[in-house]
């Protein structure tokens, strides 16, 4: 049986990376997390000194990056030069510094070669803000997941309770539409749907139905190449 490539983009909190996680352990498919290795890159450029203006030291710090996105039943382990990251790009100062080493071509143009040699033989499903549009535009299915802003806010909201950081509903809905505005409108690769994405409204779905709907698409697709 054909294994997919399957690209799933949307906005922060619109359910994508959830989903994305568990539609790949029911397919017996590997997650590929494009914002750890985001994250990961810039903790590779805060180990080196990188200050944001000398873009000829993050080169050539990306000529030899190496990370790597393993797969282990509690949850996917990122190596950064072989060293388990998993937790430390998490941490508040390299989501930081993520948010704005990303915008970068020189490290967009080298996560995008590193994702597109990971995902290159099938069988994985990533998620973030441009892989059906930049990263896999052949991919074999798209999705594009929406929710409206007040319902990400209360996911979020929600979920940084459930950390033990809670925090104020119109604050943390401030930032999302800021962070919405950012990432429509950035130069490079900005957050859109491709037109041949599928469509996936959130706002009232359980992340269990989410799914649900997300497999159906695939099962439909893998049945119809086998006729």
């Amino acid at each position: 049986m054909k294994r997919l490539i399957i690209a799933i983009d949307g906005p922060a909190a619109s359910g994508k990376s959830t989903t994305a996680k568990l539609l790949a352990k029911r397919l017996g498919y590997v997650y590929l997390d494009s914002g750890a290795m985001y994250r990961a890159c810039a903790l590779a450029a805060l180990e080196a000194g990188f200050e944001h203006a000398d873009l000829q030291k993050l080169e050539s710090m990306l000529q030899n990056i190496d990370i790597r996105i393993e797969y282990s039943p509690e949850g996917n382990r990122v190596l950064l030069y072989d060293i388990d990251v998993t937790k430390r790009i998490r941490e508040e100062d390299i989501s930081r510094l993520s948010s704005d080493i990303s915008t970068l071509r020189p490290v967009r143009e080298k996560m995008v070669a590193l994702q597109r040699r990971m995902g290159e033989k099938g069988g994985v499903i990533m998620d973030g803000r441009d892989i059906g549009t930049v990263v896999f535009p052949n991919a074999d299915l798209k999705f594009f997941m929406i929710a409206s802003a007040e319902e990400r806010a209360r996911r979020r909201c929600e979920e940084l309770s459930e950390k033990g950081k809670p925090a104020c509903f119109e604050t943390v809905l401030k930032e999302m539409q800021e962070r919405d505005l950012q990432d429509s409108t950035r130069a490079l690769a900005p957050l859109r749907p491709a037109k041949d994405s599928i469509g996936i409204d959130t706002t009232s779905l359980s992340i269990e139905q989410q799914v649900e709907v997300l497999f159906e698409r695939v099962t439909a697709l893998l049945s119809k190449g086998n006729r």
